[in-house]
């Protein structure tokens, strides 16, 4: 299992391109099911969470064509196996994404109960709700999501919780049904919006993506398109993250601030002077950052998948801070991980307090989760002396290539086998 070894206390410096956003290109690609057309992908991120859903639509038929260094064409002229086993399933709860459109386009759909990072509870019968509502027939057994349909109906959905993959997998089935779908408390992700632009470009007929009400009017079919992949907003925080607490100078390449204000509002409330360019961000941290205090909250509020990566900031910031975690109930494991690095944290309920101290001190600490991995990257960097970070295939599932890229900034790390 490979591990990564920081030699921290190296200001970052220098520039670093983004790549494309995870939690939009794996919705997207299931959205190959709907239809029987050729469907064009640019600014494809390269992670295992990619490779396992590719690998999962390839034994249902689609057809897997890579091109050139971020491109991706996938066909589903061929789907003729609707059903997502557990063995390529129980690592990625994304999975759970192919439900949608495989009852929508093949009339059933068998799919295993998801995996996933292990941050609480997050359960998948918000979309088994709403596809019954549009009149499908679903049972669970044996661990595994039965579900069938002659065609959906459209129907009104007011979800009981704000939920993103649920909000995205009524979405895409909801364009094959027939009649309108409303979904009303719907998630207003941009990776939501980035979604319903591709499934537009497809032929389909949406309104309302990024606000809480989405309608749908079915169509008969949708035909092949281009789409290129939004960047990832929280690869962006976390490097933005990472020159914070080292007291770097950054310039990151083929982003955007425009989904990540609460984030850049709390990073200049912590010292950093940032300058937002149409397609790049640059940032210059202070000699010494100060605290911030944050709770997170559903889009358009401070990111759950921010937090880790602040905590760690106010791990070295002058002041106490008091984060508050609002939508994951298992979300601070990372917090005896960074005490092991000399952080004053206390735990109380989903209420982190963080005292910051004047350094860290390198360590052996082990990665929980995705976000909790990023964290531990960060207070590694922050850190005199030598962090190894244990079980990186965390990283892996969400951060392409990132010791390449630390390294393109000055870091002192490597993969250790």
């Amino acid at each position: 299992m490979d591990k990564l070894a920081i030699q921290g206390g190296i200001a970052l410096s220098g520039e670093v391109t983004i790549s494309g956003a995870k939690n939009a290109a794996l919705p997207i690609l299931c959205a190959a099911l709907l239809s029987a057309e050729p469907l064009k992908f640019s600014n494809l991120p390269h992670l295992n969470d990619i490779s396992t859903l590719l690998r999962l639509l390839g034994q249902m038929g689609v057809g897997v064509t890579l091109e050139g260094s971020d491109g991706l064409v996938l066909d589903g002229g061929g789907l003729n196996n609707p059903l997502a086993p557990y063995d390529l399933v129980k690592t990625m709860r994304a999975s759970i994404l192919v439900l949608g459109p495989l009852l929508a386009r093949c009339g059933e759909a068998r799919v295993s109960l998801p995996g996933g990072c292990a941050i609480g509870a997050r359960p998948v019968d918000q979309h088994i709700k709403g596809l019954q509502a549009m009149g499908a027939e679903i049972t669970v057994e044996q661990g595994y999501i039965h579900a069938k349909a002659n065609r959906l109906q459209g129907a009104r959905i007011c979800t009981d919780m704000v939920t993103v993959t649920g909000t995205e997998n009524l979405m895409m089935a909801a364009c094959l049904a027939e009649g309108e779908t409303v979904i009303e408390n719907a998630a207003r992700e941009p990776e939501v919006v980035d979604l319903a632009n591709c499934l537009v470009s497809m032929g389909a007929r949406i309104s309302g993506a990024g606000t809480d009400v989405i309608r749908i009017q079915g169509v008969e079919r949708l035909h092949g398109a281009e789409h290129a992949i939004m960047p990832d907003r929280i690869e962006t925080g976390t490097y933005l993250c990472a020159a914070a607490a080292t007291g770097g100078e950054v310039r990151l390449l083929r982003t955007s601030a425009a989904y990540l204000d609460s984030v850049v509002d709390k990073l200049m409330d912590a010292g950093c002077d940032i300058r937002l360019e149409r397609d790049a961000i640059n940032l210059k941290a202070p000699p010494r950052l100060k605290s911030v205090s944050l709770r997170t909250a559903p889009y358009p509020a401070f990111p759950t998948d921010m937090q880790a990566q602040f905590m760690a900031i106010n791990c070295v910031a002058e002041g106490v801070a008091t984060i508050r975690e609002t939508i994951f109930e298992n979300r601070f494991m990372h917090a005896s991980e960074l005490q092991r690095l000399g952080a004053d944290i206390q735990i109380e309920g989903n209420n982190a307090v963080v005292r910051g101290v004047a350094r860290l001190e390198g360590a052996t600490v082990m990665a929980t989760d995705l976000r909790a991995s990023a964290s531990l990257v960060i207070a590694g960097l922050a850190a005199q002396g030598e962090t190894i970070i244990d079980r990186i295939y965390h990283l892996d599932r969400g951060y392409e290539r990132i010791e390449e890229k630390l390294a393109r900034l000055g870091a002192q790390v490597r993969r250790v086998h």
